[in-house]
């Protein structure tokens, strides 16, 4: 999935190159570090000024964030079976991809800062291992959403800016798979357990929802 985003991704920049030989566009890149519902890594690649009178840049980012998956019990009930014997150890993490348009305005007294907004594609995987009971599993969801915010730079050098970055993102629901279950959120369940019910999968997990965002990195202008 990383491997197609990043050659689709390199494929439309070529393609907006071949509209922008009337006009000087500009590419940057950028590394941001902070929180997105845990802690967070984001890399950037940005594009502007590649279309005349078009009044917004385009940002492409990738992220990988650690999370807290859920709960051990909760998740082992709903979508394995009713043991309790071993001690539970857990890990999360989600993949997100983005795309946001940005438009550079004034906030307060700050001039080089800029709305954005744009679609997101999320993949979220929680791990829970129970020690000494033999179960171990992932549960997973993908998502797509979309997010708002505000980004202010200030400059370094002449190419390096620091960033500071918040935003929200809000994800749609969507199917919830583990082993052999799966819970829709429009009531379809594969292999269910008890009468448990897409809430009651979905309240077990920390798939994304509502995410705030607030971040600080640098960004680089080639």
């Amino acid at each position: 999935m990383i491997r197609n985003f990043l050659f689709g991704l390199i494929f439309f920049i070529l393609q907006l190159s071949v509209f922008a030989q009337t006009t000087n566009p500009y590419l940057s890149g950028g590394l941001d570090l902070g929180y997105n519902n845990g802690f967070g890594v984001q890399g950037n690649l940005s594009i502007s000024h590649f279309a005349q009178d078009f009044p917004f840049s385009l940002r492409f980012g990738i992220e990988y964030t650690s999370v807290n998956p859920g709960n051990p019990a909760e998740a082992r009930s709903i979508f394995i079976n009713d043991a309790t014997n071993g001690v539970p150890e857990k890990d999360g993490y989600i993949w997100d991809f983005r795309m946001d348009f940005l438009y550079q305005m004034r906030i307060l007294s700050l001039y080089r800062s800029y709305l954005y907004i744009g679609p997101r594609y999320s993949q979220f995987t929680a791990n829970f291992r129970f020690i000494d009971g033999n179960e171990f599993f992932d549960i997973s969801s993908n998502q797509w959403g979309l997010g708002a915010g505000v980004q202010s730079n200030f400059s370094l050098t002449r190419r390096l800016d620091l960033v500071l970055t918040t935003g929200l993102d809000y994800y749609f629901l969507s199917i919830i798979e583990g082993h052999d279950t799966s819970y829709g959120p429009d009531g379809e369940i594969i292999n269910g357990r008890r009468n448990y019910t897409y809430q009651d999968a979905d309240n077990a997990i920390n798939q994304p929802k509502f995410v705030v965002k607030a971040m600080m990195g640098f960004n680089y202008y080639f």
